[in-house]
């Protein structure tokens, strides 16, 4: 994990420094264990040294080709929003399906560690041969793993993957903005609102595969 984060972060730092400047410093050790025992659920071992890396970003971007990375503290918080949301109401904590993949709109004990206008990727702590895996959990709809990661680990180095030999993660492209940020978009797009993107210089001089 920490060397996904320092392969993103030489590239960000060299190619797209407006979103460099973006990552936060690690977090506090006693926030995180804080955090911990007030959702009542272990934080898996990438996520923890995920969290010694960054602890999130300051501000919204798009640096990850799914939902921004959140503070300890911004995963708290949405965590406790979506516990009270659901509540006990069943519509919202269990399954109507009768499928493997049919998940409830939320469970207290996933833990959400990127969040974007509500839509959250979350990690699934439920005991099972699942555990760890990489998910998501929309304001409007169920709980999604089946096309999700096997863990965050998995995730970051796919990231990690495409900015440095090219290609796709999550079936985004790595692009860059005039304004030096990068940014994660559909394969071949070459434009954001009027403005020009740049497909994302890969750090071993390859073409992209994107």
């Amino acid at each position: 994990m920490a060397r996904s984060w320092a392969r993103i972060d030489a590239w960000t730092r060299r190619n797209a420094p407006a979103s460099y400047a973006l990552l936060a410093p690690p977090a506090d050790p006693v926030e995180v264990e804080a955090a911990q025992e007030a959702m009542g659920v272990r934080f898996p071992a990438d996520l923890l040294a995920s969290l010694a890396c960054h602890d999130g970003i300051t501000e919204w971007a798009n640096l990850l080709p799914g939902q921004p990375p959140m503070s300890v503290a911004g995963m708290v918080a949405h965590w406790r929003m979506c516990v009270e949301i659901a509540g006990d109401d069943p519509d919202l904590t269990q399954p109507h399906g009768d499928g493997e993949d049919d998940e409830p709109w939320w469970h207290p004990q996933w833990i959400p560690w990127a969040q974007s206008d509500g839509d959250s990727q979350v990690i699934d702590m439920r005991e099972g041969p699942g555990q760890g895996r990489l998910g998501t959990a929309a304001h409007d709809e169920t709980g999604r793993f089946g096309d999700g990661w096997p863990s965050l680990a998995v995730y970051l180095t796919a990231v990690a993957d495409a900015l440095d030999h090219g290609g796709e993660a999550d079936d985004m492209a790595p692009y860059l903005t005039p304004q030096g940020e990068l940014w994660w978009d559909f394969p071949g797009e070459t434009e954001l609102n009027g403005d020009p993107l740049t497909p994302a210089p890969p750090a071993d001089g390859t073409p992209g595969r994107g």
